[in-house]
């Protein structure tokens, strides 16, 4: 896994992050999705009916190219937003996922970004790491 102890704990804390995928049309789609952050630093998007989501089928079209942000702010006085953003490539996998058996979508990181999710860390800090191989 490449994503340090903080991302991954601020990962592991937050229960939303945007999904965007690209239709074959070249229109974008970003989704606000329930996810998880598996052991290998893949990330894992399920749900009632996923396979009936643009997102499922920009996927399945081909359009395997994909962007996630978690974000939050941990603070507004002082302002202080922290998150992660990822570039990757999405899989259609059907597994034991965070709601049971069946079909999820599983970001594989390529390229990330964080910024200011080291506790009391400088709020600033910003970190890009290049994924797998």
């Amino acid at each position: 896994m490449d994503f340090t102890t903080d991302e991954a704990d601020y990962l592991r804390s937050q229960p939303l992050g945007r999904f965007a995928t690209v239709a074959e049309d070249g229109l974008p789609d970003n989704a606000a999705v329930v996810f998880r952050l598996e052991d290998d630093g893949s990330i894992l998007i399920g749900g009632m009916s996923v396979t009936g989501t643009r997102k499922w089928r920009n996927v399945e079209a081909g359009n395997a190219k994909v962007a996630f942000v978690v974000d939050d702010l941990a603070s507004t006085k002082p302002w202080r937003p922290r998150g992660v953003r990822i570039y990757g490539r999405a899989e259609l996998v059907e597994i034991e996922g965070p709601f049971g058996p069946g079909k999820y979508l599983r970001i594989v990181p390529e390229v990330s970004w964080s910024w200011s999710v080291v506790p009391d860390g400088d709020r600033f800090h910003r970190r890009r790491t290049k994924h797998g191989p």
